[in-house]
């Protein structure tokens, strides 16, 4: 297998590339990636996220604006695991033409699939594609930026 390309990373393999910690770490496993181009996660149970108690009761399902963090944190890691990106954040910038397709319900894993489409030196775009089974969840396009992370806020795990 060659540098740029990687077959499974676990949470704490990810933890490694990106800040998200706790509750705020949706994915579980990327379970392919090529550096700088796309990412492949999965979250494997959409019903261990504890948020889904109250949305909806009697009907849980997770919020869209959280599969679009799935994704945006999927394309993170492809992007933030570039050597020259190690020890930066990327902050969402912009979203465009997403659509919400099907409910992500619990006792389901979701497939989480980051293409980037555009990469510079500090700002990129990509397109999010999020399924169960045979049905699409959601896609859509997204934007961000590559910044230093602020020392200041920077906990000593993430330094």
């Amino acid at each position: 297998m060659s540098a740029d390309h990687q077959q499974y990373l676990g949470r704490a393999e990810i933890e490694a590339i990106i800040p998200h910690r706790g509750s705020s770490l949706l994915i579980d496993e990327i379970i392919e990636v090529e550096w700088g181009k796309r990412g492949v996660g999965r979250i494997l149970d959409v019903g261990s996220i504890s948020y889904l108690e109250g949305h909806f009761p009697g009907f849980p399902v997770m919020p869209g604006a959280f599969l679009v963090e799935a994704l945006a944190e999927v394309g993170a890691v492809a992007v933030l695991g570039l050597p020259q990106n190690r020890g930066k954040i990327a902050m969402l910038t912009g979203l465009e033409g997403w659509k919400f397709r099907k409910p992500a319900l619990p006792g389901r894993a979701v497939l989480l699939e980051g293409n980037i489409t555009n990469l510079r030196s500090n700002y990129g775009r990509g397109h999010g594609r999020a399924t169960s089974g045979d049905d699409l969840l959601a896609e859509g396009d997204l934007s961000f930026a590559i910044i230093p992370l602020p020392q200041e806020l920077a906990t000593p795990a993430l330094r």
